[in-house]
């Protein structure tokens, strides 16, 4: 992965040093850090972002179509072999396409096929912001717009992955807008309190593949995790599940219970349709019901 950098150190550095700091910022694309290199100084963040999505948006038509074809396809195998980016391959691992079932495999390529038939060039999406099923939804949909309009997507997604790169790879004194947050809370309106203890899964759900569980925690004394449970990443866009185990909890506090509890696991399931947006899913729960809602 790319070293750290202060934006003030990127304003002072030779154009040499400049552009070999921000190269991979876009995909085998360094044109782009070498036109922000003459652009300098850059006040902040936002303003480095807004010059590279200039510097895309107003280049010929060909130059723009060889900066799309210089992304590689999802989950193929054979490119991975011939070696991705650092960057590119954290990506992919890090939504999970490195290990799909052969069903999600095969899906992919077809999808990928399709798609490169159709327009002539790869389907590009920001992955941090998804799971394996909401990338397979996004490719069918998009498969249905024509070339124009993919061309005008495929830059939009660069410029999403590119905030997340230079959010990754730049220090400065203000942040772009490209994370999310997801938290949870277990009140116990038994007793009218939070529960701590509890312990919690979250289950990235998946429809041809095998869901998986993305991470663990326990409640707190404040009923919260001390962490959230996606933080500091885009909340990628997808079906989760929310396990909480209660009886246990209420067992260790005298609370009369059936045999087997009533309640032992309660999952809760629901969708991320929002990745930079902050989602609260707490738990209302007593030994006999529960309840949810989208919180703040």
């Amino acid at each position: 992965m790319m070293s750290k950098v202060s934006l003030a150190d990127l304003n002072a550095a030779s154009s040499h040093d400049f552009v070999a700091a921000l190269a991979n910022v876009v995909e085998y694309s360094p044109w782009i850090a070498e036109q922000l290199a003459a652009s300098r100084p850059f006040a902040s963040l936002k303003e480095l972002h807004a010059a590279l999505m200039a510097a895309i948006q107003t280049a010929e038509p060909d130059v723009q179509l060889a900066l799309i074809r210089a992304h590689p396809d999802l989950a193929n195998n054979t490119q991975r072999a011939a070696g991705l980016t650092a960057e590119s391959t954290d990506e992919q691992n890090g939504a999970g396409l490195d290990r799909l079932s052969e069903a999600e495999y095969a899906a992919f390529q077809r999808a990928n096929d399709a798609y490169r038939d159709k327009f002539g060039f790869p389907y590009i999406v920001c992955v941090r912001r998804h799971t394996r099923d909401s990338i397979l939804r996004d490719f069918e949909a998009r498969l249905l717009n024509i070339a124009k309009t993919e061309t005008r997507r495929a830059i939009e997604e660069i410029g999403r992955i590119s905030a997340l790169r230079l959010d990754q790879l730049v220090i400065a004194e203000d942040r772009l807008k490209v994370h999310g947050r997801l938290s949870t809370h277990v009140l116990d309106t038994h007793i009218g309190k939070p529960a701590p203890g509890i312990p919690i899964e979250l289950v990235e759900l998946a429809s041809l593949g095998e869901s998986r569980v993305v991470a663990r925690a326990v409640t707190n004394g404040d009923g919260r995790t001390d962490q959230p449970l996606i933080g500091d990443r885009p909340l990628p866009i997808g079906r989760y599940e929310l396990r909480f185990h209660v009886a246990r909890y209420y067992a260790e506090r005298n609370v009369p219970l059936s045999d087997p509890p009533f309640l032992d696991e309660i999952p809760l399931r629901f969708a991320i349709s929002e990745p930079e947006s902050h989602y609260h899913v707490p738990l209302l729960v007593t030994p006999w019901s529960y309840s949810t809602y989208r919180g703040s």
